[in-house]
């Protein structure tokens, strides 16, 4: 063996040391915007973490909403309140997962925990309040109403296996108001999302109110349909006369049609 080939067997050990050690503090200083985009293309742009800081590991970033589609923001983004804070857990990684544990400081009570890995990825359950304004994105006639209250989002455990897409997510709307309307508050609502794969349904009922809200409707990538009913109660009928105008076409004295779609 020559001495060029022992110094070499003698110094490898350190040397593959030094390698795994810069590697470690490499992956550790990931910073926070390489999580950004996986977000935001995992999400169809709904969900967006803008104004990040900290590592991939520990880090932290603001909470940005979209109803309307495009990655970044698009129509009704809302910035929400308070950070997101996150920690990676480092050695799943080596069995080819990720799994995240985030927090949202103002609006999210518990922690949900996201675990990631080639053949699909699981969300736990979970409950974050959102402002109001968020339901502009959603078009006419929402961006008219500029409406106010109280809008919680609450889901069960969601799966997403490739473009499949498995879970529940609950909207509740207590207490709602409109700029346009003199009754105050309009009524309290439940929209309930039930995702099946690739296509999903929603139904919309009313909890209290003087207007009543009902409906059913279908979603997937391709297309979007929903089809309801709004009236009044009989005591009212006179105050809810305009704003009922603008939420669809009459079918009756005080019922109109509620109908949208793409």
């Amino acid at each position: 063996m020559n001495y060029g080939l022992r110094r070499f067997l003698a110094a490898w050990p350190w040397l593959a040391v030094a390698v795994v050690s810069v590697l470690v503090t490499l992956a550790v200083m990931l910073p926070a915007a390489w999580i950004v985009p996986q977000f935001a293309k995992a999400t169809g742009g709904h969900v967006n973490l803008v104004d990040p800081a900290g590592s991939l590991w520990k880090g932290s970033a603001t909470l940005m909403l979209a109803t309307g589609g495009g990655a970044g923001g698009g129509d009704g983004a809302t910035l929400l309140p308070g950070r997101v804070e996150w920690r990676t857990a480092f050695w799943p990684l080596f069995s080819g997962r990720a799994r995240m544990e985030m927090r949202q400081t103002d609006a999210m009570p518990d922690a949900v925990f996201v675990d990631a890995g080639l053949s699909g990825s699981t969300v736990s359950p979970g409950t974050i309040a959102v402002p109001a304004s968020l339901l502009t994105g959603l078009g006419a006639p929402f961006n008219t109403l500029n409406m106010d209250g109280n809008v919680r989002l609450t889901w069960t455990e969601l799966r997403m296996l490739g473009h499949n897409t498995y879970g529940q997510v609950i909207v509740t709307l207590d207490d709602m108001a409109s700029s346009v309307s003199r009754v105050k508050p309009l009524g309290s609502y439940r929209v309930v999302f039930q995702a099946e794969g690739q296509a999903g349904t929603i139904e919309l009922t009313t909890s209290r109110g003087p207007l009543l809200l009902s409906g059913q409707g279908t979603v997937s990538q391709a297309s979007s349909a929903f089809n309801g009913v709004a009236t009044s109660a009989p005591e009212a009928r006179e105050n809810l006369a305009g704003l009922l105008n603008l939420l669809g076409r009459h079918t009756g004295p005080d019922t109109v049609e509620l109908t949208f779609g793409r």
